[in-house]
């Protein structure tokens, strides 16, 4: 059924989930800036995180 809700500590028993991976990317870029008044002392570095885009296709627990 479609209405059934079930909740699995930590995992629901019997439950199968198919997924496909679509890319492997890198998020937008963050900026770090460390900076100290009085003391010329200032730091500027950027940072991409890469992460995985998941297609969930199909949900399917076993009865």
């Amino acid at each position: 059924k479609d209405d059934d809700v079930m909740i699995g500590r930590p995992y629901v028993e019997g439950a199968k989930v198919v997924a496909r991976v679509l890319e492997t990317v890198r998020d937008k870029k963050k900026i770090v800036f460390k900076f100290k008044r009085r003391k010329r002392y200032h730091v500027k570095k950027g940072h991409r995180q890469m992460y995985t885009k998941v297609l969930i296709e199909e949900i399917a627990v076993e009865e």
